[in-house]
């Protein structure tokens, strides 16, 4: 954990694009609440084949109007390069200064991936495009992506982002300490030095959690799934629970040597707004 002890602590939330006025609403909360943490940036995510693009773009430019650093997702999985291209010199104009470069999943009913496919792709036509203008944040899976034909070929896949031009990776969200523990130390082994910052998803809906991990190949470990479970209908003590689960994650990480936290926030301020608080986070 050495490579990561060096690199500043940054925190970090992620939102994504509210439908309606009280979506909208709810963001704006969240947004406030969370903005007196002091965030080193905001998220926004993007959904497949560009499908929240359009929401993706205003988000963004409702938080940098608040004062905040807005990173979108950019997906290129669907897009040609003249749209990414397109969508790159719209942030640029709009003042964005950091991306977060993914390959996001195939839009239902689409065939073609587009001109770009994979992740390590984009961060390259990124450079090429704009140079150095933005930071360029890309994913990382400690627990190996679930498409991944191997633990080594996922690797290779992180490693090839990196030398890119990646300037930092965000984790998908975990429960296992080791399993990101192990993934920083085969980076090292591969002289991999960027900031890998873990994320953190905040526990509050057994079902919901178990319908996200199932997409995103994130595991609940058997313990923690059927402690969880065991709570029924009492959401109050599931969500007391939760709480006390991931802040002892977030803290060992912390002590770990881990350069910082990214929350997936669900545009809610309260879970992550409580874990910080529980940490006493400056």
């Amino acid at each position: 954990m050495e490579s990561q002890r060096k690199h500043p602590r940054q925190f970090s939330f992620e939102f994504f694009p509210p439908k309606g006025e009280e979506g909208l609403a709810k963001l704006r909360a969240a947004r406030d609440e969370l903005a007196k943490l002091n965030p080193k940036y905001v998220s926004v995510t993007f959904g497949a084949g560009g499908s929240t693009q359009e929401g993706t773009v205003e988000t963004v430019r409702e938080l940098l109007a608040s004062g905040l650093d807005a990173a979108p997702h950019l997906s290129c999985i669907g897009g040609s390069r003249d749209a990414i291209r397109a969508i790159l010199n719209d942030y640029k104009a709009m003042g964005v200064k950091r991306i977060v470069a993914l390959r996001g999943d195939m839009p239902s009913g689409m065939r073609e991936g587009g001109d770009l496919l994979y992740a390590n792709e984009l961060v390259e036509f990124i450079r090429a495009e704009t140079g150095d203008h933005f930071h360029i944040e890309v994913a990382a899976y400690p627990e190996f992506h679930p498409q991944a034909p191997s633990a080594p070929a996922d690797l290779d896949n992180f490693a090839r982002k990196v030398k890119a031009g990646a300037d930092a990776a965000i984790t998908q969200y975990f429960y296992n300490l080791d399993a990101y523990l192990r993934f920083v130390e085969e980076c090292e082994r591969r002289q991999l030095d960027i900031p890998i910052v873990p994320g953190i998803m905040p526990i509050t809906n057994i079902k919901q959690l178990a319908r996200f991990s199932a997409m995103c190949g994130a595991e609940i470990p058997r313990w923690l799934r059927l402690r969880l479970e065991g709570y029924g209908d009492d959401m109050a003590g599931l969500r007391a629970f939760g709480m006390e689960v991931t802040v002892e994650l977030c803290r060992r990480l912390l002590e770990a040597g881990a350069p910082g936290l990214h929350f997936y926030s669900m545009n809610q301020a309260g879970p992550s707004r409580a874990i910080w608080d529980a940490l006493d986070l400056e």
